[in-house]
């Protein structure tokens, strides 16, 4: 068994310790999630890997992440059990809660969701059902959580529900392109309004309310610097919010 010490960098591997047979490893991403900064990676033979933190020995990931099948941990609970391609999720994979029960099931193409999927509340049943499109809704239907239809995105288009883990409402509006794109509301987890307002490639623009608890607050949105993340997302650098006056 060969055992490897690295640090992180701009989520590239950076071996501290390798031999030839291994350093094409210095140009592969490793894993498509947030991963702590310092790690060690034991090969078990067969090009199946372990990967633990290194200051509370848990295992964080096992198997074959440069094009085979794995499984990603966090506090040696299963996050991620699937399939991968030079470093990031890659053709079919399961994602699960803190509890280790399913919420996602679907395909994945570069780290991103791509393709058909389903994704499920804490208790099984199903909030999400369609077709993801890089990582972006695309043909979707939303449900309650009486199982029926309150949302439905066609071709990118349409009205569309946001869940976070996936149980509580976080979003709920208007899509185009399978991005958030005209009016919407966005929700804290105890289903409380935090805004309402207009939005543009997923991001505030135009429009809206932000909700404290003292009351209202009406803002103009204005982005002033969008870039493309890593997970292949429209991001902000910077959004100015114009106090509007009543």
């Amino acid at each position: 068994m060969n055992v490897f010490t690295y640090l992180e960098e701009n989520r590239k591997l950076k071996l501290v310790k390798y031999n030839k047979k291994y350093q094409k490893l210095l140009n592969i991403s490793l894993l498509n999630y947030k991963l702590l900064s310092k790690k060690y990676i034991t090969h078990e033979g067969n090009d199946m890997w372990k990967i633990y933190d290194v200051y509370t020995n848990s295992l964080i990931f096992e198997g074959n992440y440069i094009n085979g099948k794995g499984k990603e941990f966090d506090d040696d609970r299963l996050k991620y059990e699937g399939e991968y391609l030079n470093g990031r999720r890659n053709g079919k994979g399961k994602e699960y809660n803190d509890d280790e029960n399913l919420i996602f099931e679907g395909f994945y193409l570069n780290g991103l969701k791509h393709g058909k999927c389903k994704e499920y509340s804490k208790d099984g049943k199903i909030m999400i059902k369609g077709e993801y499109l890089n990582g972006r809704y695309w043909n979707i239907k939303t449900y309650d959580k009486n199982g029926n239809i309150n949302g439905e995105i066609k071709r990118g288009k349409g009205i569309g529900f946001d869940y976070h883990m996936p149980d509580n409402i976080i979003f709920e509006g208007e899509y185009v392109n399978g991005l958030k794109n005209g009016k919407g509301k966005e929700y804290d987890d105890e289903n409380n309004l935090l805004f309402e307002g207009e939005y543009l490639n997923n991001l505030r623009h135009g429009k809206g309310k932000e909700y404290y608890y003292y009351g209202e607050i009406q803002f103009f949105f204005l982005k002033e610097s969008i870039y493309m993340g890593e997970d292949g997302m429209l991001k902000n650098m910077m959004i100015t919010k114009i106090l509007l006056m009543k």
